[in-house]
């Protein structure tokens, strides 16, 4: 999923891992170059390949000087 793909703010955003808590940090790493890691989630309305607009959980990774990076899409959520 691409940051384009986001319709709208993101929002109830929370910190899930950070630091050495993040499971896949040695591939973060390798992949997006260092920085302070934190893994975070929030709800937002996102626009799937087919066009359809959902409401959904979704998680990222950001670091300071590389920015928010790997968006999942990790529950639809039917009722806001």
């Amino acid at each position: 999923m691409k940051p384009e793909d986001i319709v709208g703010k993101v929002t109830h955003i929370e910190t899930i891992a950070e630091g050495s808590g993040i499971r896949e940090l040695l591939r973060l790493r390798r992949a997006h170059g260092d920085g302070r890691r934190k893994k975070k989630k929030g709800l937002a309305h996102v626009r799937l390949p087919g066009g359809e607009i959902i409401y959904a959980e979704v998680h990222w990774y950001e670091a300071h000087g590389v920015g928010k990076v790997e968006y999942k899409i990790k529950h639809p959520i039917h009722d806001e």
